[in-house]
């Protein structure tokens, strides 16, 4: 694994270049809308190179828990998006939050509101390589959405960590199929920052830093038919710790009529140490419960762990200025057939195998009122459900949410 990554690491960074980047629908449709600048100033674009947007979502929502509805209008997306390029060769990109800490992270010195900065250099037609902090190559249409159109994720995307310094070499030998090596840290901050220290997996040994905390991703974008139908493939693998690494795929694949999209995506994660936590929480619920008077619960972080999703996303525009969206997702969580478990002098028997099944069930009603701005107003509901295996001693709940709000891509230059 050791030999792979630095393998890998060595052909993106010994081409010593960097790039625009973001993966293909990172930055949204920039189309042909026209600008801020253009409407209100009357500036005439005639360079690419500066392009500035504000990417921004907001809604007044109703959510149930537990049978209590409560509401508020809330910001959900707040994004300052630059871009451009210079020449034939050289490009650049920088998206960043604001609505997020600009607290700098311990390991890559960047804050988690940064998602993308990035510059980077074209030799060509067909090859291109990009280095920064960029979004990684895992492919699928959800993974690949701009984050502000999306009215909820599926638990694989939501709790990933995918935008991290890196670098990523691109090849196109025939524009319709893309090729990428992607590179990265696998972490934003230090080891012990993501897992705290002290903390145990559930075979109790101690955790330690990987030598060489890495990620190496093959990616596959392909377009068929002219553009009828599009994948968005990739594979690759974290190296997490010592002893442990973790493994993703991700499978996309789209159909695009000129009034009907659909995407299916299917999603999987072997974790030698789980990545995404979502096992390790529950299994904390289990200890904080069930230990022992006297004793200190200390976080504990399972070790292999999978995760595999199913995501299908339809938008019909049945009408002129209209779109109906309807996505569901089926998701499961597993831990080892076979464990013990003890917490000190305490052990127990849980379950095996896939111990939590989650659904989604989204519908949106979106209306465009300006035909040359990317903007919308929607109608949506979000439901999701929660089953556990019984003798995993959780309950099952449900969880809906009714939105009403507006989603505006602003192209202010």
């Amino acid at each position: 694994m050791r030999k792979l990554l630095l393998t890998a690491s060595a052909l993106v960074i010994s081409a010593v270049a960097f790039a625009q980047g973001g993966n293909h629908g990172q930055g949204g449709c920039d189309g042909n809308y026209s600008s801020l600048a253009e409407r209100i100033l009357k500036l005439e674009k005639k360079t690419d190179n500066f392009n500035l947007f504000l990417n921004y979502s907001t809604s007044f929502q109703m959510s149930e828990a537990d049978g209590e509805w409560s509401s508020a209008f809330r910001a959900k997306q707040l994004r300052l998006e630059i871009k451009g390029s210079f020449g034939d060769h050289l490009t650049y990109r920088l998206r960043h939050r604001l609505n997020r800490s600009n607290a700098a992270m311990s390991a890559e010195n960047f804050a988690k509101a940064t998602d993308i900065m990035m510059v980077g250099w074209k030799f060509n037609d067909k090859w291109e390589i990009q280095g920064g902090k960029l979004c990684q190559y895992w492919g699928g249409f959800e993974f690949d959405e701009n984050p502000m159109y999306i009215y909820q994720y599926s638990d694989m995307v939501d709790y990933m960590d995918n935008f991290l310094g890196g670098a990523a070499l691109l090849w196109r030998p025939i524009p319709s199929q893309e090729f990428v090596l992607n590179v990265s840290n696998a972490y934003s901050g230090k080891f012990f920052d993501e897992y705290e220290e002290g903390g145990l997996g559930a075979d109790w040994k101690k955790l330690q830093p990987a030598n060489h905390p890495l990620s190496a991703v093959f990616n596959w974008n392909g377009s068929f038919a002219g553009g009828l139908i599009e994948t968005r493939w990739g594979v690759g693998m974290y190296n997490q710790a010592k002893d442990y690494t973790a493994k993703m795929v991700f499978l996309g694949q789209k159909l695009n009529l000129p009034k009907f999209q659909v995407y299916f995506d299917y999603m999987g994660s072997w974790e030698g140490l789980d990545r995404l936590k979502i096992a390790s929480g529950d299994l904390q619920r289990i200890f904080a419960t069930t230990s022992l008077s006297g004793y200190t619960v200390v976080p504990v972080y399972e070790t292999n762990v999978s995760y595999q999703s199913f995501v299908v996303k339809a938008n019909w525009q049945f009408a002129p200025k209209w779109n109906l969206m309807l996505k569901g997702m089926y998701e499961t969580a597993a831990l080892p057939k076979t464990k013990d478990w003890g917490y000190n002098d305490y052990h127990f028997d849980e379950p095996v195998g896939i111990y939590r099944t989650s659904l989604g069930y989204i519908g949106s009603l979106e209306y465009y009122p300006e035909p040359d701005q990317d903007f919308r107003v929607f109608l949506a509901y979000i439901g999701r459900g929660y089953q556990f295996e019984e003798h995993f001693g959780f309950e099952n709940y449900n969880t809906n949410r009714i939105e009403l709000g507006l989603m505006y891509r602003i192209k202010a230059y």
